[in-house]
């Protein structure tokens, strides 16, 4: 039984792995996308740039499984005082901690404001947040394991009522608001990397979530899925939402994939507006969002003090509500994510690389069979 777990009963399976990987990279971003790579690239070629965004990822993501695979059974905060020394690990998962802790108070925020914006109009923020964060405490309760099954339940329902809500959006969509082709040019592709590169945060849960799998070397094939599927829906997403309300559209809206589905209706079906729908499927996939950055979190305070992890359940609820009331509004909600996002690129894309090289340097590990 691998050192991180307190019982066999809370492993997971490669399945479940990829399963967290996806619901934890289709949280809030997913809403807001089409929108930031528009702004910062003014053209509609910003397809290409997720696609190049995701190809990075894949990278990276390979990087974190080779690393962990040196250490089998032991997470983040258990394998890096044997690289780098026992208080510069120390510092290292407090910053990755703080980092799990703030991307569970942006998730839980913006789903408040959408939720607030949409459904329950004139709900105060706090009431909102504090409902969804008690949701969330008895669900990390139950161990990993519970937050892998409820993951493997909103995914499929996510994707197909997705899929659905997109597709039936083809009736108004105009592949004349994608053309031409870089017409400006690459370097438009080039700024379009930064906020699609920051959409694909998430695959740095595989620093917890390896340590849980029942077989660790089917780690890559688990990163391999988990960066896909996201990659696909948003490839899917960010074309629809502008061949749908073009580069102009999407730039002027807050919640572009939304407001698409806000912009066709289809008389005789059940749902004749699928906004609604999709938001409420949406929500479900923010929550385990939250619920698995929570765990990490608590996880990782249990780890670096060698303690039980209940307590820390307990105790991060506040922190977390405190810092997801910072933010006056959605602009400065959005901006709190930008600096979660810029620090990721560094934590999970320079440090891993670095970190693996260090080990294999200094022989630290077992190198993986």
């Amino acid at each position: 039984m691998s050192s991180a777990n307190n019982s066999t009963h809370d492993q997971i399976t490669t399945s479940q792995a990829a399963v967290m990987i996806i619901n934890y990279m289709l949280g809030a971003g997913i809403l807001t996308l089409p929108r930031t790579t528009v702004e910062a690239a003014k053209t509609p070629d910003v397809w290409i740039s997720i696609l190049i965004s995701g190809l990075i990822i894949l990278l990276a993501g390979m990087i974190v499984v080779a690393l962990c695979r040196r250490f089998e059974g032991k997470t983040w905060f258990q394998f890096v005082p044997e690289i780098t020394g026992k208080w510069l690990a120390f510092v290292l998962g407090l910053l990755f901690i703080g980092f799990f802790i703030t991307i569970a108070a942006f998730e839980i925020r913006v789903m408040a404001e959408v939720t607030g914006l949409y459904l329950l109009e004139g709900t105060p923020v706090w009431a909102i947040v504090m409902t969804f964060m008690w949701i969330g405490l008895y669900l990390t309760t139950g161990g990993i394991n519970s937050i892998a099954r409820i993951c493997e339940i909103i995914l499929p329902i996510t994707l197909v009522f997705f899929l659905i809500a997109i597709l039936l959006s083809s009736n108004i969509f105009d592949i004349k608001n994608l053309r031409p082709v870089l017409g400006s040019g690459f370097m438009p592709v080039i700024k379009g990397l930064k906020p699609s590169l920051l959409s694909f945060t998430g695959y740095e849960i595989m620093f917890v979530a390896m340590a849980f799998m029942k077989t660790p070397k089917k780690g890559t094939k688990a990163m391999l899925v988990g960066i896909t599927v996201p990659l696909m829906i948003y490839l899917i997403t960010v074309i629809m939402v502008i061949g749908g309300l073009s580069i102009n559209g999407v730039e002027t809206r807050t919640w572009p994939t939304l407001d698409l589905m806000r912009s066709f209706e289809m008389q005789g079906l059940i749902f004749e507006r699928f906004e609604s729908l999709l938001l409420v499927i949406w929500i479900m996939q923010i929550f385990s969002t939250f619920a698995i950055t929570h765990y990490a979190a608590s996880l990782g305070w249990s780890q670096l003090l060698k303690t039980k992890i209940r307590p820390f359940l307990f105790i991060l609820l506040p922190v977390i509500f405190l810092i997801a009331m910072i933010p006056k509004d959605v602009s400065e909600t959005f901006k709190l994510g930008d600096v979660v996002g810029n620090a990721s690129i560094y934590l999970f894309g320079a440090l891993p690389l670095l970190l693996l090289l260090i080990s294999i340097a200094r022989k630290k590990g077992v190198k993986p069979k």
